[in-house]
Formats: structure tokens, C-alpha cells, sequence
């Protein structure tokens, strides 16, 4: 009976199919491409978010991708990247010092004698996730005219089993600061370690390739490794095949109890400089001269921070207590060129060994206002420069600087800060400082690291 009727209603819509008009047959066809098409465009977007959820990316901070009725419309459509402009700017009132640097470290810290008002550099952020395997990132540095790229990289989401890859242009991760941008301090200016270790730029960027491990265990435990260009001061662009510096990180971390969490670390950087120039004072003539070294830099670090906030919330009440040292060996040739003492340039071995430290606490007492204090000393340490250290002076010295800070912020996104400083890093001079620096952002702008 089931049969009979079955082949009844078969029988009556083929007849009813059979007596359609050919205008009636299109628009059937056409509503069935066009139930195709939407579920195709669902079909897509469901799989596309369980790889997502599938995935390590579905803790990142990303905007969901929308669906796309093909591949070629979802990639065009899915770039909706974070984009946030970083705005700064301070007034400084400090003496003017002809040639200042650091006494004891060449260079160090040449050109920061900006006086009076002055525009900062303003950073531009593109970040988003490229697909559910990898995220990037790039800021644009300008200032007075110029643009440069601070960084431009990106890194993995996906490998799994606590393994992170990154590559292009990033700060490295040595250190606790040096992975910073200027507008995450908490001070105005970059402590005389920073400038003595990397110059006016006062951190370490890389083109490479950065490599993580994050073990799997209660104790944060995190491995790190770089090879790249190392083309930044201590080294030298020296446009080669391979590498010309590379970097080993560890850093380990807890919680104590709940108000309580810490982290230490420790990190090795080497880089290999050629024909790198800096300015020296002849021993006779008292002229200037050249020195042109070549040869191995290796610097060590170690870091520590302490942060406390009550109940684990620090948006009323918080305490930051960070610190870190340095000490740094060089050992390669020194070519001497001058006006008199070394007319005819002169070959000497050279070998250095030096050292710094800073410590700083920085407590909030209500949400928007912080107060701070720091403390740096750095060591000139012990220098050999072969048989020319007869024809040229450099100055042993330790120095020094004390400063202290008040800021408010209005918001997360906006913030004013008063610094005053003694600088003594200087031979024979002391300089005392007051800085009044805005802070602005615009737009979405990651979270900041520990």
C-alpha cells in the first residue's frame, strides 16, 4: 500500500514537473543555487570557528573572523586588525651639556640633550590574527620627518606543547625592560644601564627568528632563544651570510599567595662587531680621535620584579618593585685614527669589562595616581687597550642618578607625569632635571606584559 502511494505522488510530480513552463524550471534552479550558496556560506564559517576553537588562538585577545561566501572574500574581509596610535610628548628643563653622554662607556647615550618642549616619537600598531596559526605585528616609529620600523614580525599560535616561534624585526627578550616600548615605562626616560648597554636607542631590536618554551608546570618556566642580523649596537651591520648575534633567556615566576607574584630571570647576549667607530680624546693633544673596534661583545642580565595589589586587583591599589644588573666584556682590536696621536692609524688589542645596575619601586595609592622613585649606578669597570693606551683617554668613573616620579591617569588610555632627577653620569657635573611628559593612546592597544 506504502509502495502504491509513494509511486502515486512520484507519478503526480513528474507530471506537475512535466507541465512547468520553462520560466517556472528556472526559478526552481535558481532557488536552489541560492539555498546552496547560503549554506555553503554557513558550512564555511562553522568550520572556520571550530578550527579556531581547536586551536591555541582562542585565548588571544583576536576578533572573530566573519563568514564569507568564498575563500577569496573571507581573507579580504577577515583583515580587521587592532590599530592603536601612540602619542608623546615633554617639556625638560636640564642643563645644556655640549657632547653628552656617560662617562666611562662608549657611546653612551649620545644626543639626549633635547631641552624644552618637544614631540616624542609617535607609534603606529597594526596587529591581528593572520588565521588561526599565526599572529603579526607592526609599529611604525615617526619623528621629525621620519618613519622607521620599530618592529614588524610575526609569531605562531598553533604548535602546541608550549612552544612559541616568532620572526622578523622584534626587541628581543633579554631583560626585563628592554622588551618595553618607551610608553610602558614608568619613568620618563630609559635608566644609564640601558643607554650604556645599547646607546641612544636605550634597547635591543633584532631581525631573526625568536624561539620559546613554556613548560607545563605549576612554576612558570619559560626558555628562550634568538639568532639574527645583530646588526644594533653592540654589534655592527656587517652584511654577511649567517648571523651576527644570538641570545639565550630563562625566566621563572610564581604567585604568593594571592596579593603576591614575582618573576626572575636571567639572559646571555652576543654579538660580533666590525670596524664599529666611537669618539675618543687623544692622550698627547688632547684632540679628538677615532677608535675603530672589532671583535666579540657578551653581555649578561639579571632581572627581578616584585608586584603586589590587594585581593590580586591592581586597579586601586598596587606596588612594583623592579631591578636589574648587567656586566659586559668585550675583546677584539682597536684601530686608532687622529690628527696627531695616531696620524698613522694604529692596531692594539682592547679588552673591557664592565657593569650596571638600576632599582626603582613605583606604588599606587588610589586608580589614578602613582608615585615612584629610582636608583642607578653603573661601573666604568676595567679597560686594556693595548699599546694605545697611550694615545688615548678614557676616564674611570661611576656614575650616577637618582630620580623620582608622580603621574595621573585619567584612563588606561591617558596619562601626565612629573619626574625630577639628579644626573651625575657625567665626569664633574651634575645636572639637575625636571620633566613634565604626556602619554596618549588611540585605539585598541594589547594588553602590556608583566
Amino acid at each position: 500500500m506504502q509502495k502504491s502511494i509513494a509511486m502515486a505522488a512520484l507519478l503526480v510530480a513528474s507530471c506537475g514537473v512535466n507541465a512547468a513552463s520553462d520560466a517556472d524550471l528556472a526559478a526552481i534552479r535558481a532557488q536552489i543555487d541560492e539555498m546552496k550558496k547560503t549554506y555553503e556560506q554557513r558550512i564555511a564559517a562553522l568550520e572556520q570557528k571550530l578550527a579556531q576553537a581547536e586551536s591555541p588562538a582562542n585565548t588571544e585577545k583576536s576578533a572573530p573572523a566573519p563568514a564569507a561566501s568564498s575563500p577569496s572574500v573571507t581573507r579580504a574581509s577577515a583583515f580587521n586588525p587592532e590599530v592603536s596610535l601612540i602619542l608623546q610628548g615633554q617639556y625638560r628643563n636640564a642643563r645644556n651639556i655640549e657632547g653628552r653622554g656617560i662617562t666611562g662607556f662608549v657611546p653612551g647615550g649620545q644626543g639626549l640633550n633635547t631641552r624644552g618642549f618637544s614631540v616624542d616619537e609617535t607609534e603606529l600598531i597594526l596587529a591581528a590574527n593572520i588565521d588561526p596559526y599565526w599572529r603579526g605585528q607592526a609599529i611604525v616609529a615617526m619623528a621629525d620627518g621620519q618613519a622607521n620600523i620599530e618592529e614588524a614580525w610575526f609569531q605562531s599560535l598553533a604548535i602546541g606543547q608550549g612552544v612559541g616561534l616568532k620572526a622578523g624585526r622584534y626587541r628581543s627578550a633579554i631583560g626585563y625592560l628592554n622588551e618595553q616600548h618607551p610608553h610602558m615605562w614608568d619613568f620618563s626616560d630609559a635608566p644609564l644601564m640601558y643607554q650604556a648597554m645599547f646607546g641612544e636607542d636605550a634597547g635591543y631590536v633584532q631581525d631573526g627568528v625568536q624561539l620559546k618554551w613554556l613548560a607545563p608546570t605549576a612554576l612558570f618556566i619559560e626558555l628562550g632563544a634568538e639568532v639574527g642580523r645583530g646588526a644594533n649596537f653592540p654589534g655592527t651591520d656587517r652584511n654577511n651570510n649567517g648571523t651576527g648575534g644570538g641570545a639565550l633567556t630563562v625566566h621563572i615566576g610564581d604567585d604568593v599567595g594571592v596579593a603576591n607574584s614575582w618573576r626572575a630571570g636571567a639572559s646571555w647576549l652576543k654579538t660580533r662587531a666590525s670596524a664599529r667607530t666611537a669618539d675618543f680624546v687623544e692622550q698627547v693633544g688632547g684632540g679628538a680621535a677615532q677608535g675603530r673596534f672589532t671583535g666579540d661583545s657578551s653581555t649578561w642580565l639579571a632581572d627581578f620584579v616584585w608586584k603586589w595589589a590587594p585581593q590580586g586587583n591592581p586597579a586601586h591599589q598596587s606596588f612594583k618593585f623592579q631591578g636589574e644588573y648587567f656586566r659586559r666584556e668585550e675583546r677584539g682590536a682597536l684601530t686608532c685614527t687622529s690628527a696627531v696621536d695616531c696620524a698613522t692609524p694604529i692596531d692594539s688589542s682592547y679588552k673591557t669589562r664592565q657593569s650596571g645596575w638600576y632599582a626603582q619601586g613605583v606604588f599606587r595609592f588610589t586608580p589614578q595616581w602613582r608615585a615612584g622613585l629610582r636608583y642607578e649606578q653603573l661601573d666604568s669597570g676595567s679597560r686594556d687597550f693595548g699599546i694605545n693606551a697611550g694615545n688615548l683617554v678614557v676616564d674611570s668613573y661611576r656614575p650616577k642618578k637618582a630620580s623620582a616620579m608622580v603621574d595621573y591617569s585619567w584612563s588606561e588610555f591617558s596619562r601626565v607625569r612629573l619626574q625630577i632627577a639628579q644626573d651625575k653620569s657625567m665626569l664633574g657635573i651634575t645636572d639637575n632635571q625636571l620633566t613634565v611628559q604626556y602619554i596618549m593612546s588611540l585605539g585598541a592597544h594589547g594588553a602590556h606584559k608583566f
